[in-house]
């Protein structure tokens, strides 16, 4: 994808998403914006890592319903945070961390979840990711979330060249236009999933595929 096709392929892109299914977390804050809070949106991220997004879902709202904030998240026994976000991926850890960052929250930033990308990363737990998942969906700041997907598609498009989502997140702050950053994260793990798929993409459904060089497609439906 030539970098002038960016502005061309995303607008039509954004029409066939909204017939996809739209991440979770995305589609909970989009639709109720008393509900876009940095630290529902931190926990859910920390939950959704290496978890279905149907299961990240329930997970979160059976946590939340128990806790909100972190003081009174913090105050959440282990096994109780253990039993809320079972069967997420890593329940065991990822409820120990959850705990550890309340407190750190209510040590370290007076209760709050920070704002800033480099204070989000001092965070244990906390990596590129969900720090600008946290910018993008609890803030509203400018912010690229690479995931696997974002990181597959973009090279697939021959949009960047890299080897890893942290040099395509890289990449992508120098070369993607401003205006699509709080939503190319959203667009990408819906079409990731549903059209673009990591093995034998549905090529002939997408709306875009004038656009994509096929960067190491073998075969495609």
């Amino acid at each position: 994808m030539k970098t002038g096709n960016i502005s061309k392929a995303l607008p039509i892109l954004k029409k066939q998403v909204k017939s996809l299914n739209v991440p979770w977390l995305e589609n909970m804050v989009n639709q109720d914006r008393r509900k876009r809070d940095p630290f529902k949106v931190l926990i859910s991220c920390i939950l959704s890592l290496r978890t279905q997004d149907r299961t990240t879902g329930i997970a979160s709202e059976r946590l939340f319903k128990l806790a909100s904030d972190p003081g009174t998240m913090s105050k959440l026994p282990v096994n109780t945070i253990k039993k809320a976000i079972y069967p997420v991926g890593f329940y065991n850890v990822k409820s120990k961390r959850i705990k550890e960052l309340c407190r750190a929250l209510i040590d370290n930033c007076n209760s709050k979840v920070p704002g800033d990308l480099d204070e989000l990363l001092k965070l244990k737990g906390v990596g590129r990711k969900t720090a600008n998942l946290v910018l993008t969906l609890g803030y509203r700041k400018p912010g690229i979330c690479v995931d696997t997907h974002v990181h597959r598609i973009t090279n697939r498009w021959g949009y960047v060249k890299t080897k890893t989502p942290e040099q395509t997140e890289f990449a992508l702050r120098k070369k993607l236009p401003c205006k699509y950053w709080l939503e190319i994260n959203g667009l990408l793990v819906a079409f990731g999933q549903g059209i673009c798929r990591p093995v034998s993409p549905l090529c002939s459904k997408c709306s875009i595929e004038e656009f994509c060089d096929r960067r190491g497609v073998k075969t495609h439906r």
